[in-house]
């Protein structure tokens, strides 16, 4: 099957696993995996390949999850499923101050959709996003590039 989770568990894998055919060493990523639908912890150890250099905080919100891990864990890319909540947003403009960068799914067919959540709007209006993947329901996506990055429209 072919999801928003099983596709951000396979970039999370690739990003810290690194991908040798174009010479990409692999990073530390944090995961807040709120429901244990993407690393699938079982006494601590991850039963999904989630990449030998991720860190995985479970049964945390995601707001706080990604505080934590910013905090005790030093990730260079933090992760999770589901994002839409005013702390989720809050954490997220958090991370970006401190020099994270993050990977998140969200509910939306269309860039217009994700738009109707106030909270995700504001992500997208002050540019925290560089792109957004739509995953169609036949197994195509498509990306939607935002125009410039910039991270002092939240650092002040």
């Amino acid at each position: 099957m072919f999801g928003k989770t099983t596709l951000l568990r396979d970039i999370i894998r690739n990003i810290s696993d690194g991908i040798e055919t174009i010479r990409f060493n692999g990073m530390n990523v944090g995961l807040v995996d709120e429901r244990g639908e993407i690393a699938a912890l079982y006494r601590g150890t991850p039963q999904n390949d989630i990449g030998i250099r991720t860190d995985v905080l479970e049964n945390v919100p995601k707001s706080i999850g990604i505080k934590m891990l910013i905090r005790t864990m030093a990730p260079q890319i933090v992760a999770a499923d589901e994002i839409g909540t005013e702390k989720d947003v809050e954490a997220i403009k958090e991370a970006v101050c401190c020099g994270v960068k993050g990977i998140f799914t969200a509910h939306g067919d269309s860039k217009q959709e994700l738009m109707k959540n106030p909270t995700l709007r504001e992500l997208v209006d002050k540019q925290i996003i560089e792109r957004i993947i739509f995953l169609k329901k036949n197994r195509e996506f498509y990306v939607e590039e935002q125009s410039e990055r910039n991270d002092n429209k939240v650092c002040l």
